[in-house]
């Protein structure tokens, strides 16, 4: 059974095994009768070959409270976005598939390039952007929610815990962050968790003094998951990062924008596991290496904006304070796990710490010779401004692109 256990800053939902799926089924469907809920899944196409999609469509099909699925698909040819179709086309659900390499949506993207507001790179971030953004377009749901399509331990459950935070008029929570034990294959994951972040969050404490927003981020218990849910009023308002800094600079814009009081976090499963990224050692653009110098740039620049003044003595300090942390998790770490029957492997554990190491230098060196730089995508209320039909021309782009391409 769960603890009860509360940080103070952030409101943690636990799963303590006494509500059954229906009970919460049930609930969810009287929630949805007037607050309709849209669930959006980032994906690329490769992931439609993977083993964890066609079980993901088997349960969001058990659900009854999803008004609609915006499917993000990415890296695709025409081809591929008719196999999408095709493969999507199971789910009971309303859905619509947005296809952002089609010639309708680069369009839209040209002309939010011609403005200075289109992404600056690909990946998750610019694919969440644009779901969020057609979802804002549609204007009929009260609650989004999103998570991956790499989830190979995925249940109905696991969304069901997800929105129902927000979904419940009686709650006061505007967004909702899923956390869950990260086992599988009878290890111990989730490393960049364990070993940056947490570190991290210390060591930036003790270097710089208290900061409320480091204590903020300190109460969530897997700050880097993937699953969130918010209420779709603050969605014109939210910046999303386009780089691997995506899960912080999302905590950071509700740091920003929303009272501790209004976010929570969820106990979403407690069985987890998908995709897992290389350490890539010898290449710091790919793997956990490029995702730990974007995290620690992500913390750099909430902290700067804040007020902290960063040198290079600084980063030096925080890099000496982190790895003395990050060591002495690791033995906790090992501990843990013996006792619970899993395998950690310590040698494996303190290259992972001297790579992260080495980034958070790093990550200083370049948040140095560039401090405004911004990975930010400009917030749809400013893209609205600049633009007042751009939305609608999305709209109508994903609209005709799905009558074409059947």
């Amino acid at each position: 059974m769960a603890d009860f256990h509360q940080g103070g800053h952030v409101a943690t939902l636990h799963n303590l095994r006494i509500n059954s799926e229906e009970d919460l089924g049930r609930e969810l469907n009287a929630f949805a009768s007037s607050r309709k809920i849209t669930l959006i899944l980032p994906s690329l196409f490769s992931e439609l070959e993977g083993e964890a999609l066609p079980n993901i469509i088997d349960e969001l099909n058990k659900v009854d409270f999803i008004h609609r699925i915006v499917i993000g698909l990415d890296r695709a040819t025409e081809e591929q976005y008719r196999y999408a179709r095709k493969f999507f086309s199971r789910l009971k659900a309303d859905h619509v598939v947005l296809w952002n390499d089609g010639p309708r949506l680069q369009a839209v993207d040209a002309r939010l390039k011609e403005l200075d507001l289109s992404p600056s790179e690909p990946g998750k971030g610019r694919n969440v952007w644009f779901c969020l953004g057609y979802t804002i377009s549609r204007a009929d749901s009260a609650v989004v929610a999103v998570h991956d399509c790499d989830v190979v331990t995925y249940s109905a459950a696991m969304l069901a815990r997800l929105v129902y935070p927000v979904a419940n008029p009686t709650f006061p929570y505007q967004m909702s962050k899923g956390f869950y034990p990260r086992v599988a294959d009878g290890k111990l994951n989730g490393r960049v968790t364990r070993l940056l972040v947490t570190p991290m969050i210390h060591a930036l404490s003790k270097v710089l003094g208290p900061q409320d927003f480091l204590d903020f981020l300190a109460d969530f218990r897997y700050p880097l998951a993937g699953e969130f849910a918010m209420r779709t009023s603050i969605l014109p308002d939210m910046r999303i990062p386009s780089d691997w800094g995506l899960e912080i600079g999302l905590l950071s814009e509700a740091w920003r924008n929303l009272s501790p009081r209004a976010v929570c976090q969820v106990e979403i499963s407690d069985r987890y596991d998908h995709k897992h990224q290389d350490l890539s050692q010898e290449d710091a653009t790919t793997g956990l290496s490029r995702m730990s110098v974007d995290i620690c740039k992500a913390l750099y620049r909430k902290l700067a904006a804040d007020g902290t003044v960063f040198s290079e003595e600084i980063f030096r300090s925080i890099k000496a304070t982190y790895y003395r942390g990050a060591l002495d998790l690791i033995e906790t770490y090992f501990n843990d796990a013996r006792m619970n029957g899993l395998h950690v492997d310590r040698h494996v554990e303190e290259q992972a710490v001297e790579l992260f190491a080495n980034n958070i230098i790093q990550a200083g060196n370049v948040f140095l010779e560039n401090p405004m730089e911004t990975p930010f995508i400009p917030n749809w209320s400013r893209v609205h401004a600049a633009d007042p039909d751009i939305i609608a021309a999305m709209a109508r782009a994903v609209a005709e692109d799905m009558d074409e391409y059947k």
